[in-house]
């Protein structure tokens, strides 16, 4: 997928982009606890501890998302902002 540059999408546009990635993020983020906890229990049952570094680096990869989301954000606040400044003619 290429990078598109925030300030030429449309508010509509990033408004789409940001409720579609917050739900994905958030759907992500449950059934990635749900995975860890199931894979704690394992560890601890099997007593296999070394495993226990895989649960930080599967959270890392959520990184990028919220990221992306506090980009778009950003954008959305600072058009808001933009709009809220502009004089009245």
């Amino acid at each position: 997928m290429p990078k598109t540059d925030l300030a030429d999408l449309s508010t509509e546009t990033l408004s789409q982009q940001k409720k579609s990635l917050a739900q994905t993020s958030i759907g992500l983020a449950a059934a990635m606890v749900v995975a860890c906890t199931i894979l704690f229990y394992l560890i601890l049952k099997n007593k296999n501890y070394a495993l226990i570094a895989v649960i930080p680096a599967c959270m890392l990869s959520l990184i990028p998302s919220f990221l992306r989301l506090g980009q778009i954000n950003a954008e959305l606040k600072l058009r808001k902002k933009r709009q809220n400044t502009q004089p009245l003619s």
